[in-house]
């Protein structure tokens, strides 16, 4: 094991990290069945609409003293499908995976937290969306994460108070980080074979270690931000009736989603290549999808 993974003060930090993921995750799932709630209200007319709540399942890796977490998701009459998952996991990369990773390649010994969030929307007009951080220690150790949205339609209005937002909330940390970490999430959520981006993206940042404390209240506010500014999109779209060939495209635009996430998506790679629970892995994935 490394030195890193044996010091008092990066056991106490990682600690401090796992707690603030498990906040988090607490005050998104109240938030989102407050959302679930108010929609029943103004839909209260119509038959057949029940709130959701988000269901919670702990599991555990198989490898002694390997960690585990806890996946939470809601099918709601809002929230078609949402998954905001905690983990906590440490262990040994395999061979052929180690080299891949910052500080692994001399000793493959690891300690990995994180929070990841999916929303799929049954309106159209709400766009899928996903918020990611977590905090990874080899021999050294590192903060990263993101958010981004992928609307049905494009939605020009959306774009620009989305990314505005979040360039006065990187701005808060650091003037180069927006220009910089949202041209990382344009590159990285890009469907190759499709020769398009995946969404209309956000930000996406990794290996950041310069200094523990600002990453870290840096993390928290992506994870923040995207809580507060994603409901207020819930809200504002959640009473806009929709047409079923506008459903069909929604379902269309989906396949984009899965086809990213079963080939490209380093967190899919990682938490298979790590031993994690698959169904949480893959609790990204929409409940209902269509490919022309």
């Amino acid at each position: 094991m490394s030195k890193l993974l044996k010091d008092l003060k990066w056991k106490k930090r990682s600690k401090e990290v796992e707690i603030w993921f498990k906040t988090l995750r607490n005050q998104i799932c109240k938030e989102f069945e407050k959302l679930e709630d108010s929609y029943i209200k103004i839909n209260c007319s119509e038959k057949n609409l029940t709130a959701g709540r988000f269901n919670y399942n702990n599991w555990e890796r198989s490898e002694k003293n390997g960690g585990g977490g806890t996946t939470s998701i809601m099918k709601g009459s809002l929230f078609e499908k949402v998954g905001v998952n905690i983990s906590t996991v440490k262990g040994v990369f395999s061979k052929d995976f180690q080299a891949s990773i910052k500080g692994a390649k001399e000793d493959p010994s690891f300690y990995a937290t994180g929070i990841s969030v999916v929303a799929h929307m049954h309106s159209p007009f709400i766009p899928a969306a996903h918020m990611n951080t977590r905090f990874i220690m080899t021999t050294e150790a590192w903060f990263g994460g993101g958010c981004d949205l992928t609307p049905t339609f494009k939605n020009i209005d959306l774009y620009n108070h989305y990314h505005k937002s979040l360039n006065s909330m990187c701005n808060l940390h650091n003037k180069a980080y927006y220009k910089k970490y949202s041209k990382w999430c344009k590159e990285y959520f890009y469907l190759p074979h499709r020769k398009e981006e995946r969404g209309i993206g956000g930000i996406f940042y990794d290996y950041l270690d310069s200094n523990w404390k600002k990453d870290f209240l840096f993390s928290k506010n992506v994870g923040e931000f995207f809580l507060k500014h994603y409901s207020s999109i819930v809200k504002n779209n959640y009473d806009q009736k929709w047409t079923e060939n506008e459903r069909q495209k929604l379902l269309e635009k989906r396949s984009r989603y899965v086809e990213f996430n079963l080939l490209y998506d380093r967190g899919t790679i990682f938490g298979l290549k790590t031993g994690g629970n698959p169904d949480a892995i893959l609790m990204s994935l929409p409940p209902e999808v269509k490919w022309l």
